[in-house]
């Protein structure tokens, strides 16, 4: 039986980030992005919310309409951004590219150092990242975040993905396109 009064010196982690929750002026336009933007469907649906998933959970990303919400106001506090992950570098261009096909243009294309990332905003504002690790283990991209490239450039150097992608054609090899210039 767990021992509920024992004294702890840190908090249980918890197993997984679970969803998110947007509150949105217009949630037929936010769910309809939201479903193409994941490749993802609508699990449960009403007048007010909207659950969407692409994976085995019951729901991701939930927006929920409040019609009298105020527009999100940029440069205040809050959340940046909201990050999804892809296996390999040539399944986050290939999702570039039937985003760009659906109409959803990135706004940053950064090679961070650990990620190679490319991000979008949303109706709302609301900034995504769409990202693939860089490195083949977290204590691999723990020592390059601790070393001095890092240090003296911690947010990255910027790419074009269409680069990427002929780079990928002309059969570069992953570790040297995931190199941050």
């Amino acid at each position: 039986m767990a021992d509920f009064d024992k004294q702890a010196n840190k908090v249980i982690a918890p197993s997984a980030l679970a969803h998110v929750v947007l509150q949105t002026g217009d949630l037929e336009r936010m769910t309809d992005f939201y479903t193409t933007f994941l490749g993802g469907s609508v699990t449960r649906r009403n007048e007010m919310l909207a659950f969407i998933t692409y994976d085995d959970e019951h729901h991701r990303i939930a927006p929920i309409g409040l019609p009298r919400i105020s527009p999100k106001v940029r440069g205040s506090c809050g959340l940046d951004h909201i990050s999804f992950a892809f296996p390999d570098l040539t399944t986050l261009l290939l999702a570039y590219r039937q985003r760009k096909a659906c109409g959803i243009e990135p706004i940053w294309s950064v090679n961070h150092g650990p990620t190679t990332s490319i991000y979008y905003r949303d109706p709302d504002g609301n900034r995504l990242e769409t990202q693939v690790n860089n490195f083949d283990t977290n204590n691999a991209a723990t020592d390059f975040m601790e070393s001095a490239a890092f240090a003296e450039n911690p947010i990255g150097t910027d790419f074009d993905p269409e680069e990427l992608i002929a780079r990928i054609r002309a059969v570069e090899h992953d570790a040297k396109l995931k190199e941050r210039i």
